[in-house]
């Protein structure tokens, strides 16, 4: 005998003809493999996790290592960082400096996600020169002078350093258009 399976639930009454198990016709065989298949699906349905949307777990910026020797080197290197990162459109961030056996110096950037447009570089002046004690200040002067020149339209910062004959270093900033 065959069971036949109602899709229209408005002419079928609660159980009746929705199922084939529930079908007088069904024959136990027919019963018993549907009621094994529920069964079965029931714990793996259990196993399987709830979760939402889906969620962020880590992330890590995109970084590039660079070995240099003098101040203006690192501000070179700080410009090819500037290149790498803005392929992720981001700006190059120091996050750590080390002196390697050799005793070259080592920079690491992060590339971190920032809008120049709206940063500010209350403490920059343009074609002044600045003193700086260690290679993180040169940076951070460095990046002023990028954030003030392309807020004034200049998107290229020429920069040069010094060391003064009492040991203090210098860099000197200037905007250019090109």
């Amino acid at each position: 005998m065959r069971a036949v399976v109602r899709a229209d639930s408005a002419k079928a009454g609660v159980g009746e003809g929705v199922h084939s198990v529930t079908h007088p016709g069904a024959t136990a065989r027919q019963r018993l493999i549907a009621v094994a298949t529920i069964v079965t699906a029931l714990p793996l349905m259990a196993c399987v996790p709830q979760y939402g949307s889906p969620q962020q777990v880590q992330s890590t910026n995109p970084s590039v290592t660079y070995r240099y020797a003098t101040d203006q080197d690192l501000l070179q290197v700080n410009q090819t960082a500037v290149g790498f990162c803005d392929r992720y459109r981001a700006v190059p961030r120091a996050s750590r400096f080390t002196t390697a056996g050799d005793g070259s110096k080592i920079v690491e950037f992060d590339c971190v996600q920032t809008t120049m447009a709206g940063a500010q570089s209350p403490q920059f002046s343009p074609d002044m020169a600045y003193s700086y004690r260690s290679d993180q200040e040169l940076l951070e002067a460095s990046r002023s002078a990028q954030i003030h020149c392309m807020n004034s339209g200049a998107p290229q910062v020429l920069s040069s350093t010094t060391t003064n004959p009492d040991g203090t270093r210098t860099a000197t900033f200037r905007c250019s258009r090109g």
